[in-house]
């Protein structure tokens, strides 16, 4: 039975050729963008299976039915709210932690290095920390959790104003929670894949079998 005080949110986007991965697809084209969206997507979703938390999936791009012949009726799905990255987590969290969660970790869907013991270590972390953050190797970060008693203000100070897409993401979130006592942790660095020279860090898979 899923852990109803542990909630998972993972952020993806449908993978819908010219619309998944557009920043790969001078390199990929757009099916193998696409392709790559799916596979690194039905990834983190098996993953996610292998803990006890509850699964939400916000997504983009797709409609309910469609999200969930792709990945199964084993988790919520609900569409990402408008507005910038940080205006779509705050939301996100809001809403899981509405229905009674007591720590929520947040993934992207683009982390090939993701592993079901990250999963864990962030809710473990939960229990003493008011934020823990997955750092990513281009200076953001591809995992944020938060817990019961101190979300409200952490999503206040965390998600407005920060220069989403740049190198300056986790230095920049790191110093608005420290300088509001909230207490942090970190996991281990991953590279998620975004751009072109990000395409080494595929494990397993040469990247060209993406290409069309």
């Amino acid at each position: 039975m899923p852990d109803a005080q542990q909630q998972l949110i993972i952020f993806t986007r449908y993978p819908r050729p010219g619309r998944a991965k557009t920043r790969l697809i001078p390199e990929l084209g757009a099916h193998g963008a696409a392709a790559l969206q799916r596979r690194l997507t039905e990834r983190i979703v098996a993953t996610a299976r292998q803990l006890p938390a509850g699964r939400h999936i916000f997504f983009e791009g797709g409609r309910l039915q469609t999200m969930q012949r792709w990945l199964g009726i084993d988790a919520v799905f609900h569409p990402q709210a408008p507005g910038d990255l940080g205006s779509r987590m705050r939301h996100a969290f809001v809403q899981v932690f509405a229905a009674g969660a007591g720590q929520v970790v947040l993934v992207g869907s683009d982390i090939p290095g993701i592993s079901a013991d990250i999963l864990r270590q962030a809710f473990a972390y939960l229990k003493s920390r008011d934020v823990v953050l997955g750092p990513a190797a281009d200076g953001g970060y591809y995992l944020i959790g938060l817990r019961r008693e101190t979300f409200r203000h952490a999503c206040r100070v965390l998600f407005g104003g920060m220069p989403w897409g740049s190198a300056a993401v986790l230095k920049e979130t790191l110093a608005a929670a420290h300088a509001h006592a909230l207490s942090t942790a970190l996991l281990h660095e991953l590279m998620d894949i975004d751009r072109p020279q990000d395409l080494a860090a595929w494990e397993g898979s040469p990247h060209e079998q993406f290409k069309t």
